[in-house]
């Protein structure tokens, strides 16, 4: 209700899909239309991530954004704002105004380029007192029952923060207390939009909450950014909330704690800069992420402003202009910074301000506690490890697709299956290891009546290996490889059709 939204402009694109030229050029009905190659024209699109080498964004079928993140058990899990489900309410003509969102999505990925969609987390079902939910933020912590607990909390619209809980990143999730947690009914909430949470547990095991927006005091002292500290149960307060004299604050706040320090970082305002108070600091740019840093949070005059870290997606041309939200996190030893930007609407024929999560690496001096200037791209991070093609992977694992590709929900919470349709859809996975061994089956856990196609490398000649199924119930079914591969690491792509077809894991066979 509080962002300014900047519309993106039509492009053309022309890509090489493994070793195949299309050109993709939006028609009157702003779709893309896919000519000049042979396979590649019989999908109903092909994402700009199936036709490169990047990372960004995340997941190409859906819209996604304001996102956050948590590690378990080797894995980052990564949730967003729903934006896709808005665009479903008002289609590509619409615009991106935030109503129809009651849905958070879920994520995860061991590699940083490889993301398994884990569907949705149903907030009108599971909070139905609530309004729309935005921009969450999650963290975790080991309990006394030896199950680790994650606390995921979220803008109940612009009136509040609301939370839910799971014992699983990938729930199922329970609403603990059936009200917010913050909204202006809590003594010291004198914000008019106590909302865009960001939380984090120090490293004495407390949890601490930030929050805030609305219409500022002043230009340069917005005077709405707060934080309290969290009881022990993470469903409560344990202090009085407290002001941090954020400059030109506007919305998107997190919390970090590095080094016994705790790092507040937020979005700037799209005010000009005509006070500034610093001679060795530049001033913070339009719409962009800044940070500050405190020892002790609850004191608002220990906050320090340090700097200005992640310019507005449209400042460096990734996308136009649009709200800043981001999260800091560290995974394998290295810190990543996950933002948003416009990168698909183009390609999705809209021009309504609907947004997608990126995730780019950035430097962190954990001894000062200091940010290095990062950069929004499409190139995004590097794979950090091989995916194994020999173990069980999920069909809802992507690095790329054909098209707007549909999953639906199946089985344990977190879970998907890939839907097939009339026309062919391709799922791509990047980075499968066969350097020590070439395949000798492939294996896929199927339902209905449809075929995979699989390809290694590239999307030319003959398939790897086809695969058909017309069974009613789940099956797997497995499929001699008579076609040599060479030995290496190569992407997989697997094109399947079948209106009733659902595709829920694979695996090759040595």
């Amino acid at each position: 209700m509080f962002r300014k939204k900047v519309l993106l402009s039509t492009a053309v694109v022309v890509a090489f899909l493994g070793g195949i030229e299309f050109a993709e050029a939006q028609t009157n009905a702003g779709k893309p239309k896919v000519v000049n190659g042979s396979l590649a024209e019989k999908f109903a699109n092909v994402s700009p991530k199936l036709s490169s080498n990047n990372a960004n964004p995340l997941l190409d079928f859906m819209f996604t954004a304001d996102p956050t993140a948590v590690e378990y058990n080797g894995r980052i899990y990564v949730y967003g704002t729903n934006d896709h489900q808005q665009y479903e309410h008002v289609g590509k003509d619409g615009k991106n105004s935030y109503e129809h969102i009651r849905t958070l999505v879920m994520m995860s990925s061991d590699d940083m380029v490889n993301w398994t969609y884990h569907g949705l987390i149903n907030t009108a079902g599971l909070a139905p007192w609530s309004q729309n939910s935005w921009a969450p933020s999650i963290t975790s912590r080991k309990e006394a029952d030896g199950k680790t607990h994650f606390y995921l909390y979220y803008s109940n619209s612009g009136i509040g923060t609301a939370m839910l809980t799971s014992t699983s990143p990938v729930g199922p999730w329970k609403d603990p207390l059936g009200k917010n947690i913050i909204d202006r009914s809590v003594p010291g909430v004198d914000v008019d939009a106590p909302f865009d949470p960001g939380v984090v547990i120090d490293d004495q095991g407390t949890g601490w909450l930030t929050f805030g927006g609305g219409s500022p005091k002043t230009k340069y002292m917005p005077d709405n950014a707060r934080i309290v500290k969290l009881g022990k149960d993470m469903t409560s307060l344990a202090s009085d909330v407290a002001k941090i004299p954020a400059p030109y604050f506007f919305e998107a706040s997190d919390l970090n704690f590095i080094n016994g320090t705790w790092v507040y970082t937020y979005n700037t305002n799209w005010e000009e800069r005509t006070e500034w108070p610093y001679s060795n600091i530049d001033k913070p740019t339009k719409c962009n992420m800044s940070y500050m840093t405190s020892k002790t949070p609850l004191i608002p005059d220990s906050w320090k402003y340090r700097d200005n870290y992640f310019k507005n997606t449209g400042e460096v041309n990734v996308g136009p202009w649009t709200n800043n939200h981001s999260h800091l996190f560290k995974f394998k030893g290295k810190y990543y910074l996950a933002y948003h930007a416009m990168y698909l609407q183009d390609y999705f024929g809209t021009k309504g301000g609907f947004r997608n999560v990126g995730i780019e690496p950035i430097q962190v001096d954990e001894k000062n506690v200091s940010f290095q200037m990062g950069k929004a791209t499409f190139k995004g991070t590097a794979q950090l490890n091989p995916l194994n093609p020999f173990v069980l992977q999920q069909a809802e694992t992507t690095a790329g697709t054909s098209g707007q590709v549909q999953f639906e929900a199946f089985g344990n919470p977190g879970n998907m299956v890939a839907k097939g349709k009339a026309d062919q859809q391709c799922i791509m996975v990047r980075g499968a290891d066969f350097s020590k061994q070439v395949p000798a089956k492939f294996e896929a856990r199927v339902k209905g009546k449809g075929r995979i196609d699989v390809y290694v490398n590239n999307l030319k000649g003959s398939p790897l290996v086809s695969l058909t199924c017309d069974e009613k119930e789940w099956t797997t079914r497995s499929k001699k490889i008579d076609l040599k591969i060479d030995k290496g690491v190569e992407n997989v792509y697997f094109v399947f059709n079948g209106e009733d077809f659902l595709f829920d894991e694979w695996k090759f066979i040595r």
